[in-house]
Formats: structure tokens, sequence, C-alpha cells
């Protein structure tokens, strides 16, 4: 009987998982699907579970990495502390009865892609953005050593805005995650605004956009000498953890 993945959020046009995911199925003969399921309220995953008897594991991506977690049976302790999902678990018990537990891959996929860059000069770091992705970022560098303050276009008690963001804050915030969606496609011109010309090739820059390749936030640190990387190789480590989720 072939099985069914598949992933939640809106829009999902940008999707990386359903190609990954069904050229591994393809090159590895397994007989398994993997289906995108573009839902804009995430209370209709009721409504996908039920027309989909055979789904055996879902990702979840913007905007209902939180949103999601009520609907759960239950969640992980690394994904309660992170506050946001990013994969269901299905397993299945007595009578066919459904429990679905919610796990957080994103902090390991960003962990093993960002921790050979870092070097001890790297002890303060810059969030951009506070979403589900956000949270996992915060953790996974807290558990690499890093002090973390949240940048937010409005004031919240636990973050700054991008007018704090001074060049002079740059001379110790050495690594600069980019967890918004401003860059992604279609809108390749848009970036976070920040003082760029502050930058040295001592500064990270960490966008976990992955279309376009390059994004404006990329090429304007490397205008300065930052070293840059997209969001490409944390989702293959990621994607490879889920995988691991839904077959344990």
């Amino acid at each position: 009987m072939k099985k069914l993945y598949g992933l939640i959020g809106y829009p999902l046009g940008h999707s990386f998982s359903k190609d990954f995911f069904n050229k591994k199925f393809s090159s590895e003969g397994i007989d398994a699907e993997y289906i995108n399921f573009e839902i804009k309220d995430v209370r209709d995953l009721k409504s996908v579970i039920r027309e989909n008897p055979f789904l055996s594991g879902l990702n979840v991506t913007i905007p209902h990495k939180v949103d999601v977690m009520p609907l759960l049976d239950s969640v992980t302790e690394n994904a309660g502390n992170i506050g946001a999902v990013n994969v269901i678990k299905f397993k299945r018990g007595s009578f066919g009865k459904l429990h679905l537990e919610g796990h957080n891959s994103d902090i390991t996929g960003f962990k093993q892609s960002i921790e050979q860059m870092l070097t001890p000069q790297h002890k303060y770091a810059l969030i951009l953005g506070t979403g589900g992705a956000s949270k996992a970022i915060y953790h996974g560098l807290k558990q690499l050593g890093l002090y973390c303050t949240f940048v937010s276009r409005s004031h919240k008690d636990y973050c700054i805005t991008y007018k704090d963001v001074t060049p002079s804050m740059l001379d110790n915030y050495k690594v600069i995650i980019n967890t918004t969606p401003l860059g992604m496609y279609p809108n390749v011109d848009t970036f976070p605004d920040l003082p760029y010309e502050s930058l040295t090739p001592d500064h990270i820059l960490y966008d976990l956009i992955y279309n376009p390749d390059e994004t404006m936030f990329m090429k304007k640190g490397k205008e300065h000498g930052a070293v840059v990387k997209n969001g490409l190789e944390m989702l293959l480590l990621q994607a490879y953890v889920s995988w691991d989720i839904w077959n344990s």
C-alpha cells in the first residue's frame, strides 16, 4: 500500500519538500508519494487527514508552525521549548486510533549547517523576525553558546526594532540570521533594513530563504566582505531528520 506524506502551509508555491521527497522515493524505490496541502486555515488539517487515510506524516511550514500545536495530541520537549512544530509524526495505536505527535527538525538542520562557520569571536547574534522559524534559530544558537537578540519591525517586550540596530552594535553582533520572508521570490528586491556599510569579513549573514539562491540581504553582506549562506543546506538536513522521525 502506497504511503502518503505531505506539507501543510500557505502559500506553497515556493515549496522545496515536494520535489525533494518524491525524487528520494523514486531513486530509492520507496512506494510513497509526497503531496502539497495548501491550506489557509490550519484547522483544515482535520479535513486533510480525514480525506487521506494513508497519510503517514506531515511537514508544516509558514504560517502554521505555531498555530498547529493545539491541534496535536502531543509535542516533544524540544518542540515545546521552541514553541513551533514543523514535523508531525503519525502514530497509530490499537484499533487504528491516530495520535499526532509534533516535532521540530529546524533546530537540528540549522545547527548542523552553521556550526562549522562559527569561531570564538562569534558570541552575539541578531535574529531578524519573530515567527515560528525564529524560535528554532534562537534555541539552536543558544545551544551553540551564542547570546541572541530578536529584531522586529515593531517594538515588543522581548526584541528591538530595526532602528535600534546601530553601526556600533554590529561591532559585537557578528552573526545575523534572517528568518523573515524579505527577499523571497517573487519579491526579490526587498531586504531587511540594516546598516550594511558597517559589516566586515568577520560577519556571518545567514538567510533562511533559498529562492533565490542569493538574496539582496546576502548580496549587500558580500559587498562588505561578510560571509553569507542561504537556507538550502538547512532544508536538506531538516528533510533528512523529518524522514527519520516518520520512520522511527
